[in-house]
């Protein structure tokens, strides 16, 4: 439900009356008129005699100043709409003239008039649209708070710049790059994908937000502290309403002068004024509108409209609070001048000899607002703004001008106000649209704190990351807009992908893998529990070892490299995994005691000294070997521990005796478990766990990212020992450059570990597809999601939901086009699985 405020009438309509009912300047025009009028009939009737003559001249040399006492538009008197067109026309005359001058210095203040200095701060938006009415009464709540901070000295301007992209320039930062391994064409197809997904959406505007603020001092000596006073005060105040901000230096606040100076272009063409309410460049077209605030009540969705518009437009709001006594002051003349004006229509009732009380319906709306006003400014913390509300509409031909010009005005329409071009002031709009804080158009009106709070700046958050490792995650689910991130920006790449059966889950795990073959170096491992990732290895020729008793292909949960551990020894870090796994073995018998501790790490350090003196992979040691070792050793806890082992080594579970016999440093490396027995899935997955990390480590030292990728994560948490060593992963990989992804369905299952509070508190990467209700509560408490934004996981499709990426909540869909050859091996859905296989 929207925010809705009521907005007072604009109180500087109410005219001062000094005498006979009349303004000051309608009793100056009515004096001259008869100063001018008085002597004209006499001078007509002394000449002619004719007295009907000279009343009708009399009355046509007193008009004009008539017509300049009554006449005004949108608050401006005749003879300065006159003046405005004759500058207008000198302008023309002399295009080349410097009206206004600015300093600019390196620390981004700038001078933008002689004792008048600004800076500029940059500031991201907040899913205000995706947050609960609660949510959203709070932030307006805290940016009526933030409007109050600015005292009467500042002054301050919001800029909103919706700039057209060169669609071609913007379809090359998101491309994959041709690299000539045989996968080209992939690329080619994913490409074109997301081309077809841009055109979905309004990428090709790039929005801004910035706020400019500034005081009069005598020099920027005096002006720097102060201005740094303020903007320290700015960061804290949208920090409370969770927006990061950034103050821009020089050079990045004339990049934005110039940027809004091109008109939504690419070049810095001068600029020309040839109509009253036109600027151009040699390929652009601008026109700038005043914004009209006139309805009784306005909600919070006007302004979010009008920046979710698809032109290319800048949006300039300037505020100027007013001394609070001085406003209270001001007020109560009106409402004394408004008393005065009903007192007289009140006498002129009686001395007509109608009702006193049926006076001008006005008169009585203005009295009620300005009452209104002044309580408000009185008892409800409100103050009194001078707001300028600008709207520059930009276009590359004079149609689409008119068209976009069109699009806000109707907007404003919709919330019962208006809008109207700035005839003859064009020049002088254009420079109160830069972010100078400098208001030079002065078209402002006065309003309380919580009508300009209304005007709330925040809408929707993107996610548009650019570069080379940035990937597809979707469109957002508000805007339309393609998501692009690197979860290596996050502080903690670390990730899950969490959905019912039949939502997308793996195929979104698929998709990214796909992504970061096709766009990154990283090597992806996957560990498999349901034979579901093969086909996607395979079209990327990586490596797939079906690990089962009937397999020839074997992995030894023994193989170590020099890199294993970080400045420790490698050796006794392979030892704590080992003994997981013997925590495994003998977890039926009570697990390890200190003895049996002892005698496994004295003998795995014995067994890894050939390894270490030559370290060729034939000298690497297997699984019997630290079996002979313990044998060989005097303690009988030393006997019990290897007999509970035998069956590993000698017995029908001897899958993982042996050297290791496939690529394990293929690119794509995948463990397909699904064959295990059961009584070796769970040693299986810790053993799968430890090759990554061997790869984590070898890879750390050449600088490369490893991705891994977990299926059926729940399963890995049903065990205190592969909990625990699932934990280390999330806590350890980051720092060795290892990026892992938990898959799961089951929630519930996930959250019944203990060691699940480290792994979300390691991870800030969540891509949640539909959830059961009962799993929905839960994320929802665990995440911080309201129950708004849990709304777009509740009524999820295939492919939809919400991405938490950092501090980032966005709602998501991803309809990836089913006639891509990719999609044929992503897609998990039986029957297309059949068709695929069958076709191939």
């Amino acid at each position: 439900m929207a925010i809705r405020v009521n907005v007072p009438r604009d109180l500087s309509r109410v005219k001062e009356k000094v005498a006979f009912n009349l303004t000051k300047r309608q009793l100056l025009c009515f004096s001259l008129a008869g100063m001018i009028g008085l002597p004209t009939f006499f001078l007509v009737k002394s000449v002619s005699e004719n007295v009907s003559c000279a009343t009708f001249i009399m009355m046509a040399v007193m008009m004009p100043m008539f017509f300049m006492a009554m006449y005004e538009k949108n608050g401006e008197s005749i003879e300065r709409i006159i003046q405005h067109a004759i500058d207008w026309k000198k302008r023309k005359r002399n295009p080349d003239e410097d009206k206004y001058s600015w300093q600019m210095f390196k620390n981004g203040i700038c001078r933008a008039d002689e004792n008048f200095y600004s800076k500029t701060m940059s500031f991201s938006d907040i899913n205000y649209k995706l947050a609960t009415d609660e949510d959203q009464q709070a932030i307006f709540d805290n940016w009526r708070k933030f409007l109050n901070f600015f005292d009467s000295s500042v002054s301050f301007e919001l800029t909103f710049v919706n700039v057209t992209k060169d669609e071609a320039k913007f379809y090359e930062t998101i491309r994959i790059k041709e690299r000539d391994d045989g996968f080209d064409d992939v690329r080619a197809e994913y490409s074109e994908m997301l081309n077809r997904q841009l055109e979905k959406g309004n990428n090709g505007l790039e929005k801004s937000k910035y706020i400019t603020f500034g005081i009069n001092a005598k020099s920027i000596k005096d002006a720097k502290p102060r201005l740094r006073a303020i903007e320290s005060d700015i960061l804290n105040n949208f920090k409370k309403l969770d927006v990061k901000a950034k103050p821009l230096n020089g050079k990045e606040r004339i990049d934005l002068i110039r940027e809004i100076q091109r008109l939504g272009g690419e070049t810095n063409d001068p600029l020309k004024y040839p109509t009253k309410n036109t600027i151009r460049t040699k390929t652009r077209y601008a026109t700038i509108s005043a914004f009209s605030y006139d309805a009784p009540t306005m909600e919070d969705r006007f302004l979010m409209e009008l920046l979710n518009s698809d032109s290319s437009q800048v949006i300039s709001i300037h505020l100027q609070s007013i001394n609070q006594n001085d406003a209270i002051k001001r007020v109560k003349r009106t409402i004394t001048s408004i008393d005065s004006t009903k007192i007289d229509e009140q006498k002129k009732a009686v001395r007509s000899g109608y009702d006193m009380d049926l006076i001008p319906g006005d008169l009585v709306t203005y009295g009620k607002d300005a009452n209104s006003f002044l309580q408000d400014l009185q008892d409800q913390n409100e103050r009194m703004f001078k707001m300028t509300f600008l709207i520059m509409n930009t276009a590359g031909s004079q149609i689409e001008l008119k068209n976009n010009y069109l699009q806000s005005s109707s907007m404003a329409q919709q919330f019962n106000c208006d809008t109207y071009k700035l005839d003859y002031r064009q020049e002088q709009a254009l420079m109160t649209c830069l972010p100078f804080a400098k208001d030079w158009i002065n078209v402002d009106r006065s309003l309380t704190t919580s009508s300009v709070g209304i005007f709330i700046p925040f809408t929707t958050q993107e996610l548009m990351q650019t570069g080379d490792e940035a990937l597809y995650y979707g469109l957002n689910a508000l805007s339309q807009n393609i998501i692009m991130a690197d979860r290596k920006s996050l502080s903690n790449p670390n990730g899950m992908i969490l959905g019912k059966p039949g939502f997308g889950k793996s195929f979104s795990a698929k998709r990214e893998m796909s992504n970061v073959i096709l766009s990154t170096d990283d090597d992806i491992m996957i560990c498999d529990p349901e034979q579901e990732y093969s086909a996607l290895v395979k079209k990327f020729n990586g490596q797939v070892i079906h690990i089962s008793q009937k397999s020839k292909q074997y992995i030894n949960p023994m193989d170590i490299n020099e890199n294993y551990s970080d400045g420790d020894d490698p050796v006794s870090l392979k030892a704590e995994f080992i003994l997981s796994l013997f925590e495994l073995i003998m977890d039926g018998k009570g697990g390890l005691g200190p003895v049996e501790k002892t005698v496994i790490d004295r003998c795995i350090h014995k067994i890894y000294e050939k390894y270490f003196k030559e370290p060729i992979p034939e000298n690497m040691p297997i699984l019997a070997d630290l079996y002979n070792a313990l044998m060989d050793q005097e303690e009988k806890e030393a006997t019990e521990v290897a007999t509970a082992l035998e069956i590993y080594v000698f017995g029908s579970l001897n899958v993982f005796n042996n050297h290791t016999n496939v690529d394990i440093n293929n690119r794509i490396v995948c463990y397909d478990i699904k064959d295990l027995g059961k009584q070796l899935k769970k040693l299986g997955m810790l053993i799968v766990q430890d090759q990554v990390w061997g790869r984590v480590t070898a890879n750390r030292s050449v600088g490369k990212a490893t991705r891994y990728y977990m299926d059926e994560f729940h399963l890995l948490l049903r065990d205190k020992q592969t909990a625990s060593y699932s934990a280390e992963i999330y806590k350890r990989f980051r720092k060795w450059g290892g990026i892992p992804t938990a898959i799961t369905q089951n929630v519930k299952d996930l959250l019944e570990s203990s060691e699940v509070e480290n792994i979300f508190e390691n991870c800030e990467f969540i891509y949640m597809l539909n959830q059961a209700p009962g799993d929905r509560a839960i994320l929802a408490k665990k995440l911080g999601i309201s129950k708004y934004q849990l709304s777009y996981v509740e009524k999820a499709e295939q492919g939809e939901g919400l991405l938490v990426f950092g501090s980032l909540i966005l709602p998501f869909k991803d309809q990836f086009p089913e006639d891509l050859e990719l999609y044929k091996i992503m897609t998990t859905k039986p029957k297309e699985v059949a068709a695929w296989q069958k076709g191939v």
